[in-house]
């Protein structure tokens, strides 16, 4: 074993996410509870189970265990224990319980903006620099929540931007009378503090380990667009998907697709990725109209065996759902995440509550 630190992303049940950095030869368990991050524990003998926590993606020596502690099927399924556990590459774990339970909070964090732009009336850019960059990790497809300056409220918006990005990217889209909607179009300027917690959420980009279908709603793609940074960063480091990676990315209106130039990027960066747009307006000359489920190929369903990951409001959310219904097919995975234009900060939030 190479004398090599591995970022182990550790992921509670409240969808809040904290990050650690572990050792050449230390078990996850120590390293977590030398950051003061108490995920359930007990013998630390692998004997009793009670820190059995599933590993979402990377590489592991499981250690040793009894059988009473960790079953084989659940090993071969993906479930392991950290307190016998040792990285072999970067890790994310689903811990059973929550951060609250762990003693371990949402990290707070100020930000100034750097640009405010303007895709369109009801669609801005946000780009951000954040105080003590080093301190926040996150993982692609993750959120953030916004706290309005001027008022109580926050809003929740997914980074738009790859986890290695110096700077931080979000998109929004605004609502009218909206709390940010109004701060942004009225008070923001650039050099103005805003103050961020998290990351959180559940919606993020897993190791590819069969072909992938990425769907996105409006300012939904901004997740996607943080997964195919991080994917693209990978290509260039000599990391190759090994399976093709297909967006259908559907609009209302022509003005409310986004960063298309972005995504023809990727398509160049990343082996195996392709993305198609759609306008649902009847009046647009896009050349694709109507909604996304309308343009899927057979190859993009891949018979079922393919992961899925759909970020859009909740009308999308549950047409898609019915489409798979109707078509027959049950995605090997299906990771999705509802936004509402003018909610505040719910819980499975992500790329546009104003």
């Amino acid at each position: 074993m190479t004398d090599t630190n591995h970022s182990v992303a550790l992921a509670f049940e409240d969808g809040v996410t904290r990050f650690i950095t572990v050792a050449s030869g230390q078990t996850v368990a120590d390293a977590s509870y030398s950051a003061r991050i108490n995920i359930p524990l007990d013998c630390r003998d692998g004997a009793c189970g009670t820190c059995k926590a599933f590993c979402e993606s990377g590489k592991y020596d499981g250690g040793d265990y009894i059988e009473d502690a960790l079953t084989d099927d659940e090993a071969e399924a993906g479930y392991c224990l950290p307190c016998q556990m040792t990285p072999e590459s970067d890790l994310v774990l689903r811990i059973s319980g929550t951060a609250e339970m762990a003693k371990s909070g949402i990290g707070t964090f100020q930000a100034t903006i750097v640009k405010l732009h303007w895709y369109a009336d009801n669609t801005a850019g946000l780009t951000l620099a954040v105080e003590d960059r080093e301190r926040l990790a996150y993982l692609p497809g993750q959120y953030m929540n916004v706290q309005v300056p001027g008022t109580d409220q926050e809003r929740s918006y997914s980074f738009s931007s790859g986890p290695d990005a110096e700077q931080l990217t979000f998109l929004v889209r605004t609502a009218p009378d909206g709390a940010m909607t109004t701060y942004l179009k009225e008070r923001a300027a650039e050099g103005d503090t805003l103050t961020l917690e998290g990351p959180k959420g559940s919606f993020f980009l897993r190791d590819v380990k069969r072909p992938v279908l990425m769907l996105a709603g409006g300012t939904g793609i901004a997740p996607q667009l943080a997964m195919l940074e991080k994917l693209s960063a990978g290509a260039a480091a000599g990391t190759v998907p090994a399976f093709p990676i297909h967006l259908a990315y559907g609009a209302t209106w022509d003005k409310d697709l986004v960063e298309v130039e972005a995504l023809e990027r990727y398509a160049a960066t990343i082996p195996g990725f392709t993305f198609s747009t759609i306008v649902a307006d009847a009046d647009s000359q896009h050349p694709r109209k109507g909604y996304v489920t309308g343009h899927l190929l057979p190859e993009h369903l891949n018979d079922g065996d393919v992961d899925v990951y759909l970020c859009g409001p909740p009308a999308m959310v549950d047409a898609v759902r019915r489409y798979f219904d109707a078509e027959g097919i049950e995605p090997t995975n299906f990771y999705y995440e509802r936004f509402a234009v003018g909610a505040a900060a719910p819980a499975l939030a992500g790329a546009g509550a104003a």
